[in-house]
């Protein structure tokens, strides 16, 4: 058999791998793994950096299919390449992360081939994606985690850090306008080694796209700044390997390659309409299918003689060759640069360097204190000169959130200085989310900043972060009505709510800056989950730790920062973040008429759940039932700590434009409020 003769054998395996997976499943989208197999194949057996038997090697090249309806052309690459699987201690498991019977349980119960890809379940998958936008934003943060891991690590002769991004979208993902927010940020960046491929197929669920999507794409890239080609057919190996080539020598500009696929083969309409709804082709449209593709017609799953061998001959033999090579010119590395080689392995672990929280400041009591934004400024800029992939930016407001690395050569990434730490997202805070992501993908420690109220344009890279189990970290300041004058449509009511409801996502709302200092050395420790930090724009009281609980128990999520008055307490007080200095007045107030009362931290409730029943006990205790929840978000959720007959001193309404003293007593955040409350919650039990 002639060498093209056995690629387009694979190329058919690929296809009808997908087909039948999809038969069986009677759910998935069969048209782009058919159409664009060519593609993917050429990609993988022809051109990526990639070792199925280490998926995990750092120097490889990344692909991300950000068309994640298409999963069944990764998963059928994953198993012909028999890429190896890898446990959560990054040990390879000498076993496929992709069987034959993974393939035929696709879209099942605990399949290791779910609907769409799984970073943290499947190896070799590089991103979850599905949501379409999502993977191409996050291929931009891996493309500028590379441009940053090599300006920090590469010596002269030793270019450990040198690969290249893809992203495989479709017409969907082009007309999402985060692929547009991320798309601005690379051109702006010149992220040469970033590639974008575009499978111009023209089909979406409601049908053929020019109902609804007719502009030139090519032009819209050229303005961002990209390098744009254009391949006529799928199908045509010379022209997609050529313009890989082409990518790869492109410099200064990201690449974006339009290839036009048809995915019709045996009967066109049916399979649009099935690629369009996520449908299987049905029975007889997969042997018309089939038949078109020289292959037996009743013939399920199958991997003709020949296939594993020349995978293996190709992409198995090429990847292993050049991760060998990589690895020895690490240890070379290792040996003339001995101290950035231990800090590249303890970052490839997502581990923290010896002595990172050393410089973490303690703040002295205050009453006039220091509004948490700025506080977490310095924890931010303290931890940041001893933790140095610690990287990150805002959505053009580091002014407002305080987020600016301000220590000598902490810089200002750019296509100029890409070892810059200071990242400038501009006003696009849906590409903000998602690049953090991908950065965090490559093992950075990366942060995004903007206002709470901005949360809402980030939630599905927020979503996103905790479905991969990625630890990063989301600054969000202006945190409630203290917004003041810019009024309700910049003062954050839902979001804390919205924030707390996402599995897997811690959120801090620290009261004073020693919570913001330990907040930051709780999350930082995090190897598996992202963390929201909720900060304040106005000053907050630095509490007297020689009279309150150590901010140390901010780790527990909760913990009693005092009970005021003698005798044991009759009422607790809950508090989080601005609205703890709050509780404290209010406890002495019920103190001074002889009500001893109990006030509750409580930065985090997702820290506090995971503490056992018994310290939960300890902070709230069951037998005082009389209990009243501050805080300046929406009072959803808090029955869960004061019980249903609970008081919550919070928002039931969207804020005002006002002054911040007259939105305080507008909505009840003052002392007398929370004391009467209280008062009314001893007379409901009478305590």
């Amino acid at each position: 058999m002639s060498s093209s003769e056995m690629d387009l054998l694979c190329i058919n395996t690929i296809r009808t791998l997908a087909i039948d997976a999809i038969q069986k499943a009677k759910s998935g989208h069969p048209g782009t793994p058919m159409g664009m197999a060519p593609v993917a194949y050429d990609l993988w057996q022809k051109r990526l950096r990639f070792d199925p038997a280490d998926p995990i090697w750092p120097n490889r090249d990344r692909f991300i299919l950000s068309a994640g309806h298409a999963s069944m052309l990764l998963y059928a690459l994953l198993h012909l390449t028999k890429t190896q699987a890898v446990d959560a201690r990054y040990e390879t498991l000498d076993r496929p992360t992709v069987t034959l019977d993974d393939i035929k349980s696709f879209r099942q119960l605990d399949s290791a081939c779910p609907g769409h890809p799984e970073y943290h379940l499947t190896s070799g998958v590089e991103a979850t994606t599905g949501p379409l936008g999502q993977g191409v934003a996050m291929s931009v943060g891996i493309a500028i985690a590379e441009r940053w891991l090599s300006a920090y690590f590469n010596r002269p002769e030793f270019p450990i850090v040198n690969w290249r991004t893809y992203a495989l979208c479709g017409d969907g993902c082009m007309m999402e306008g985060i692929s547009n927010e991320a798309a601005s940020l690379a051109g702006h960046l010149e992220l040469e080694k970033l590639c974008w491929i575009y499978d111009s197929n023209r089909v979406t669920i409601e049908g053929h796209t020019e109902i609804t999507f007719t502009e030139d794409v090519a032009t819209r890239f050229l303005g961002h700044g990209w390098n744009v080609l254009h391949v006529r057919d799928a199908n045509e190996e010379k022209e997609v390997l050529g313009a890989f080539d082409l990518a790869a020598r492109e410099r200064g500009r990201p690449t974006l390659i339009i290839i036009e696929s048809h995915i019709g083969y045996g009967a066109p309409h049916k399979q649009d309409t099935a690629e369009a709804h996520g449908e299987p082709l049905g029975e007889d449209e997969v042997k018309l299918t089939k038949r078109f593709y020289g292959w037996p017609e009743d013939a399920q799953f199958l991997v003709p003689d020949g296939v594993y061998q020349h995978f293996a001959g190709g992409i198995g033999k090429r990847g292993a060759a050049q991760r060998a090579e990589w690895y020895a010119l690490f240890e070379r590395y290792r040996q003339k640069h001995p101290d950035l080689a231990d800090a590249f392995d303890t970052m490839q672990k997502r581990e923290l360097p010896p002595g990172w929280d050393k410089a973490i400041p303690t703040f002295p009591p205050d009453p006039k204190g220091i509004a948490s934004r700025d506080s977490s400024g310095q924890v931010e800029n303290a931890i940041a000169q001893h933790l140095p992939w610690l990287i990150g930016g805002a959505a053009d407001l580091a002014p407002s959130t305080k987020t600016r690395m301000t220590f000598d050569n902490a810089g200002e990434f750019q296509p100029d200085n890409h070892v810059g730490r200071n990242l400038h997202f501009g006003i696009r805070e849906h590409a903000m989310g998602a690049a953090v992501n991908g950065m965090a993908l490559a093992k950075l420690r990366p942060f995004g900043s903007g206002f709470l109220i901005f949360s809402d344009y980030m939630r599905n890279p927020i979503r996103l972060s905790a479905i991969m189990e990625l630890p990063v970290l989301y600054i969000f300041t202006h945190d409630s009505i203290g917004v003041g004058e810019d009024g309700p449509t910049h003062q954050p009511v839902e979001q804390l709510a919205g924030l707390r409801a996402v599995p897997g996502l811690i959120t801090l709302r620290p009261c004073d800056a020693n919570e913001v200092a330990e907040s930051w050395r709780t999350v930082l420790r995090l190897k598996h989950q992202p963390a929201c930090l909720i900060l304040s724009r106005q000053p907050l009281p630095t509490l007297d730790r020689s009279r309150f609980a150590p901010a140390s128990g901010v780790a527990r999520g909760a913990y009693v920062l005092a009970d005021v008055g003698d005798g044991p307490p009759k009422v607790i007080l809950i508090g989080t973040g601005s609205e703890v200095s709050l509780c404290v007045s209010a406890a002495e107030d019920l103190a001074s008429d002889r009500i001893p009362t109990r006030v509750v931290s409580m930065p985090s409730w997702e820290l506090f759940e995971q503490q056992d029943g018994a310290y939960q006990e300890q902070v709230l205790p069951e037998a005082i039932q009389a209990r009243v929840a501050v805080e300046q978000a929406a009072t959803l959720g808090w029955a869960r700590y004061i019980g249903r007959h609970g008081a919550v001193v919070g928002m039931h309404t969207f804020g005002a434009s006002a002054p911040l003293k007259g939105l305080l007593t507008k909505f009840g955040f003052t002392p007398e409020n929370v004391v009467k409350a209280a008062k009314d919650q001893i007379a409901r039990y009478g305590v």
